[in-house]
């Protein structure tokens, strides 16, 4: 859904990335540990918005197919996606943001 492209395309690589690249990069232990703590809080925060956010793309998919979706609902289900893929999108680019404070500058 590339929920953190903008921090990606600007220097912001998220924990995931960095953990991948742990080595190449000459990550301390304590860089590792706190990317480490980045990544399982993120993680933590973001499946069960994932699980809330898939729930309510099967509601509004079941409104169309059972023929019961009204201008009321559709506004009603279409904010709540909405509003949850920010809120995803936020614990991601969160994520980046601290990410990036503790690596060290390229020379």
């Amino acid at each position: 859904m590339g929920m953190a492209k903008a921090a990606e395309l600007n220097g912001y690589p998220g924990p995931a990335h960095v953990l991948t690249l742990a080595k190449e990069l000459a990550l301390t232990e304590s860089q590792l540990q706190q990317v480490t703590a980045i990544y399982d809080r993120m993680s933590a925060a973001a499946k069960p918005l994932g699980v809330e956010l898939i729930d309510r793309e099967r509601v509004l998919d079941q409104l169309y197919a059972t023929r019961e979706v009204t201008p009321v609902r559709l506004a009603t289900e279409t904010a709540a996606i909405g509003e949850l893929e920010g809120r995803l999108r936020s614990v991601h680019l969160t994520a980046h943001l601290e990410t990036r404070a503790l690596l060290n500058p390229i020379r």
